[in-house]
């Protein structure tokens, strides 16, 4: 059986290659007639094919192009589908309105290949609103071979690495894209309405800070020094509020040295933004009500089904400190805990692990990853974060062993990050020194001193909310995509070569 089963796929590629070559035999054909269709430049389109449908007229004269995704031929006449941006739409080709000589050319048309096409809008005896071919040209032609119409593209490795193919064989997939842009263009429309400015920062910097990652390195040889791509947008956007700029913000891509999962790429899209003389819980706010309008604009509804799941941005979304999540969750209330000694025993107990670099407030966020995160579906603010884990927020004037943060959460996913910012240089250098003793002591995703960001705070930065978004798990869940490589275009992934 074995010995079949390879004979069976040797005789596959012997096909496979004689199509290819019948594909290329075609073009050299067409080229050698003075007929290439790769020296056509443009092509005047003035409908797609779901405005057709939409905004029928009979009669109708339109142009579209687009590739062709089947054909049926039939003696003199034939019908075949071709699909554009919007959707696709039937063409009916006969030898009588299009001529002979051009006829026996669209007989020759693969499947796959770029069409454009002209002529009359009208609906077929089966109620099918169709094009009445008058003139067909090859605008294209496809050299490779799409996979098999009613099977698709399946493979989801395949379809990473060839998204282009994933985007011609599954309409689900372009339209998920399609919602991923709206998604962010309706997110730009409320910041500006806002007053908010959309502002550019580098991503090649020679400190990453501004979050707990591990950074991929680079050397830049004109200057012979060593650079890293960054990992936040943080620290610059901070320094233009220092600079009088009240309002900005900024979709990048930021970069992590660390692992793939459903939910994390080494390359993702984040957006911060940063208001001077607001909080924290002004900062809720704004989280609240852009995510009410972009869910309005985008989906037309405040009530969203992830996994068969419904969560509603329409109701105020309710607002815990880690603490009381942690009481709720595992039934350890924080608030009793003095020392560190006594966080040690009760995570001991609860079977919480922990390092030996780890105080009380990292015990705490311990805790609260163990017993709270996977509970919080519906959206969520989790408010007031131990300091120990926090070297960029504002402590609470009545209890500084805490700072004023909040954690954003929706299906039990961290979605946002946000802080009253720290704008005390002193204070900002000792929790530098700080995150120097954790770097020194093995973590490698600890922060290092920024000489120059310390210098602008000691020039004098207002009261600041700001707050991180992850654009990409945000774009998941309006979507309905079970991984984030479903909403990146072009995620990273291992070389086919290692």
């Amino acid at each position: 059986m074995s010995e079949e089963i390879k004979n069976n796929a040797q005789q596959e590629t012997v096909n496979l290659g004689d199509l290819l070559a019948v594909r290329r035999q075609k073009l050299a054909d067409l080229q050698a007639e003075g007929k290439d269709p790769f020296v056509i430049t443009k092509y005047d389109v003035t409908h797609h094919s779901a405005d057709i449908k939409e905004n029928y007229v009979e009669n109708q004269e339109v142009s579209i192009a687009g590739r062709l995704m089947s054909k049926r031929v039939m003696g003199k006449a034939s019908f075949c589908n071709v699909q554009d941006l919007k959707g696709t739409i039937q063409c009916y080709v006969a030898r009588d309105n299009i001529g002979v000589e051009e006829y026996q050319g669209f007989k020759k048309f693969d499947i796959g290949d770029i069409v454009g096409v002209k002529g009359s809008v009208f609906t077929t005896k089966t109620g099918e609103i169709s094009i009445h071919v008058t003139e067909i040209t090859l605008l294209s032609k496809s050299l490779q071979i799409l996979p098999e119409k009613y099977h698709g593209l399946t493979n989801t490795d395949t379809r990473y690495r060839q998204r282009y193919v994933d985007l011609i064989m599954n309409a689900d997939v372009k339209d998920t894209f399609i919602k991923r842009s709206k998604i962010i263009s309706s997110i730009r429309r409320f910041l500006d309405a806002q007053g908010f400015l959309e502002v550019e920062t580098p991503m090649l910097v020679s400190n990453a800070g501004g979050a707990a990652a591990r950074p991929f390195e680079t050397h830049f040889n004109a200057l012979d020094e060593d650079f890293k791509l960054r990992i936040s947008l943080e620290l610059y956007l901070k320094r233009l509020i220092v600079g009088g700029m009240e309002r900005v913000y900024e979709i990048g891509r930021v970069f992590r040295n660390e692992g793939l999962d459903t939910r994390h790429n080494p390359e993702f899209t984040l957006m911060e933004l940063y208001q001077a003389y607001t909080d924290y819980h002004g900062m809720m706010d704004l989280t609240e009500n852009m995510y009410r309008h972009v869910a309005n604009e985008v989906l037309g509804t405040t009530t969203i089904v992830y996994n068969g799941v419904e969560m509603d941005l329409g109701k105020p979304f309710e607002r815990i400190t880690m603490v009381d999540a942690v009481k709720k969750y595992s039934g350890v209330d924080f608030n009793e805990i003095k020392t560190l000694e006594e966080a040690r025993a009760i995570a001991k107990e609860k079977g919480v692990e922990y390092e030996d670099r780890h105080k009380k407030g990292d015990i705490l966020n311990l805790f609260f990853e163990e017993f709270v995160e996977e509970h919080l579906i519906q959206p969520t603010f989790v408010m007031d974060h131990p300091v120990e884990i926090s070297p960029l927020t504002k402590r609470k004037p009545e209890n500084p062993e805490y700072v004023e943060r909040f954690e954003f959460f929706m299906n039990g996913w961290e979605m946002a990050n946000a802080y009253s910012e720290l704008n005390d240089p002193i204070d900002q250098r000792e929790r530098f020194k700080d995150q120097e003793a954790q770097l020194a002591a093995g973590d490698a995703e600890a922060n290092t001193t920024d000489e120059d960001f310390l210098n602008a705070l000691e020039i004098g930065m207002p009261p600041t909310g700001g707050i991180g978004y992850g654009i990409d798990r945000m774009c998941m869940l309006l979507t309905d995509s079970q991984a984030i490589r479903d909403v990146l275009l072009f995620p990273t992934m291992k070389s086919l070569d290692k």
